[in-house]
């Protein structure tokens, strides 16, 4: 509130203070500020009138200037009489630190210091202190303004909840705003309980209607940018749900409506680059500018926007902008050494240049420097090498990662490596050391105990995939002593000795029998199944026949020998047409014609015309035949229809290797033939 005068002026001074105290009533402090500075001519150093101006111009937005003639007039308006104004401006500038310093200068912290000091360190993140600080006033303030304190109650106890990770406290809030339901739902995100957090912002949701509603005179668009920052969580939630679709088509409804909230648009547009990843990569680069707009450092955590220039840099990387996405990695390693995530967006970046020696070499200096983050860089190193082909040097990595070693998931991943590579010695070693492992932890947890402990599940487990690892590969004299073991800790498992003893028949028979006395009897071991009912089952593969009449004639089946094998009949070989038994075959029948003994190669200085050569259907006559001079004087008997024309009897005569055999003309047309009945009729 504006200060009041307390001291009477001159006349005109008087009047001034009056047009003061209307204008700040009313809410005018634009007029009032005029007649401040009025005052101020007559009095440069009047304590009330510089300190009315400094409220004068915080009202009006003014908080440079406001702070500017705090600053300069530090002797007379003095930390006791102005900290609050000072601490205000320097918060609504964004010098978060500065205004915690004036609030910590203070000599009395009052109400109002003790409100804008949970607001510093909600600003700051620190968390646990800004509760603290919420917690001790609404526990010592009773006005008007309580429903807004436990608002920001609920919002540091999110805030905690989705960047800590840490399970809130139920502070028995009510949930009477939609506000409050909001918090709410955004600590049950933080909490991974999906569900129950958008049940709450649809309720959310209601009470703004509802809200709207009563106001009245309100449009649809007006009661969607309201609910614009809800939508948005929903909208997470779907994208957290895998439901992408869903969460892509309300995030661009939201900015179809063009908030005035830049820091809703910021996260909006980041979330929607995450779901395009790779692909669309010319709507992320659209939705890059929203991220950059004026403010959003200010709106958002400090995650926030570590997460949004990390996408940056991943977005440069797709869209092969090189050196971009090396300066943004750059930039936020240098911001967050210890992070993975710039190291290994570099990494990628020389992948994607073919440079896989530098990448492996980036993550084993950034191992040596970090060992607490060694084990996700040396998984990526041994997926580098696996890529590169070098699987034994990956398991030399692998093996190197001393928390991950007895892992069951990281000793089947070498086993089956090592398989690959056929290296079945290294194998079984890695067997060995994570057995070895499990037994040394089982020493520390029962230190001077000397009553028999059963091993855990998964120390057995991996002893039985051992066992079976060496049965498979022959190693039966290695196997038994698991074996044994597993035997030892269980024995009534008939399976596990069963293997036993198929490992000592080859080792040691004698004992093979001994332990085959500990075998189960038939008669316990046997099943009461209805073998008929099993085989006439549904889900049956073989049927019994049906036993037919016995004759007389087969003797065997009757006395219950089995049936006798038939033999295949051998099929006779189908001989040529032509084939004449009295002439010897040819023995060099099955060569081709070039590499038999008699072939003389084809003969030389023949005339074309005995060839036969030519386009089809043309004649094989010669020249001598077509020339009118040559011919006999007599004229041919024109021929009769149906029968053939008459030709000089040297040039019918068609030499053996051009003869065609008898019926090849029949056997062609019946191929023919068959070819039309087996085509499709139609067009």
């Amino acid at each position: 509130k504006m200060a009041a005068a307390t001291a009477a002026g001159p006349g005109a001074a008087a009047g001034l203070w009056s047009e003061v105290n209307r204008c700040g009533q009313n809410g005018d402090f634009a007029r009032a500020l005029k007649s401040v500075n009025k005052i101020l001519q007559i009095s440069k150093d009047d304590v009330t009138a510089l300190q009315c101006k400094v409220v004068c111009l915080i009202q009006n937005g003014n908080f440079k200037e406001a702070l500017g003639i705090i600053n300069t007039h530090t002797k007379v308006l003095t930390s006791d009489i102005i900290a609050f104004e000072k601490a205000y401006c320097e918060y609504r500038l964004n010098r978060i630190e500065s205004a915690l310093k004036t609030i910590q200068s203070a000599s009395q912290q009052t109400d109002k210091l003790k409100e804008l000091y949970g607001q510093v360190l909600y600003r700051l993140e620190r968390y646990d202190d800004c509760l603290a600080a919420y917690r001790d006033l609404i526990r010592n303030s009773q006005d008007e303004y309580e429903e807004e304190r436990k608002t920001n109650l609920s919002a540091v106890v999110a805030a905690q909840s989705t960047w800590e990770k840490v399970v809130p406290e139920d502070l028995g809030l009510r949930e009477a705003t939609y506000e409050l339901c909001y918090n709410s739902a955004c600590a049950l995100i933080g909490q991974g309980k999906l569900n129950e957090a958008m049940k709450k912002l649809h309720k959310a949701e209601g009470e703004v209607r509802g809200k709207v509603c009563v106001i009245g005179d309100v449009t649809e668009e007006d009661i969607e940018a309201e609910l614009a920052i809800i939508h948005g969580q929903m909208a997470y939630i779907m994208q957290l749900q895998g439901r992408t679709e869903d969460a892509l088509q309300l995030y661009n409804q939201i900015i179809k409506l063009k908030p005035t909230d830049v820091g809703l648009l910021a996260v909006i547009a980041n979330n929607i680059i995450t779901i395009n990843k790779d692909q669309n990569v010319f709507d992320s680069k659209k939705k890059v500018k929203l991220t950059n707009a004026e403010g959003v450092e200010h709106k958002l955590s400090k995650k926030q926007l570590q997460a949004i220039e990390f996408n940056k840099a991943l977005l440069a990387m797709y869209t092969n902008q090189a050196d971009q996405c090396r300066k943004l990695s750059a930039s936020l390693q240098s911001q967050s050494p210890e992070h993975l995530l710039p190291v290994l967006i570099q990494a990628a970046q020389l992948c994607r240049e073919k440079q896989h020696a530098k990448a492996v070499a980036l993550l084993q200096d950034f191992a040596d420097q970090h060992p607490a983050n060694a084990a996700e860089i040396k998984l990526t190193m041994a997926q580098l090498k696996i890529a590169q082909g070098s699987v034994t040097k990956a398991c030399m990595i692998l093996r190197s990662i001393e928390e991950l070693q007895h892992k069951p998931g990281m000793v089947s991943a070498l086993v089956t490596m090592y398989s690959h590579e056929e290296d079945i010695d290294s194998a079984i070693e890695v067997f060995t050391q994570a057995i070895q492992w499990y037994q040394q932890f089982q020493a520390r947890t029962n230190y001077g105990c000397c009553v028999f402990q059963p091993k855990s599940p998964v120390h057995l487990s991996l002893i039985r995939e051992a066992a079976n690892f060496k049965l498979k590969h022959g190693r039966k004299k290695e196997a038994i002593s698991d074996l044994e073991e597993l035997w030892k800790q269980n024995p009534k498992d008939v399976h596990t000795l069963a293997q036993l003893i198929s490992a000592y028949s080859l080792v040691d028979p004698e004992k093979a029998k001994v332990l085959s006395k500990h075998l189960p009897s038939s008669d316990t071991m046997s099943l009461k199944v209805d073998v008929d009912a099993l085989e006439n089952s549904h889900g049956a593969t073989y049927v019994r026949k049906k036993a037919g009449k016995l004759t007389g004639d087969n003797p065997q089946k009757e006395q219950g020998q089995g049936e006798v094998k038939k033999k295949k009949k051998k099929k006779k070989g189908k001989l040529p047409k032509n084939y004449d038994p009295k002439v010897t075959p040819d023995p060099e029948r099955w060569l081709p014609m070039r590499e038999r003994s008699y072939y003389r190669g084809r003969k030389k200085g023949k005339k074309k015309e005995q060839v036969g050569k030519g386009t089809q259907g043309s004649t094989t006559a010669g020249s001598s035949e077509l020339d009118a001079s040559r011919t006999a004087s007599s004229p041919p008997t024109s021929p009769r229809p149906g029968s053939a024309a008459a030709v000089s009897a040297t040039s019918n005569v068609i030499p053996p290797r051009h003869q065609k055999p008898a019926g090849a003309a029949a056997t062609k047309k019946k191929q023919q033939q068959k070819k039309k009945k087996g085509a499709k009729g139609g067009w």
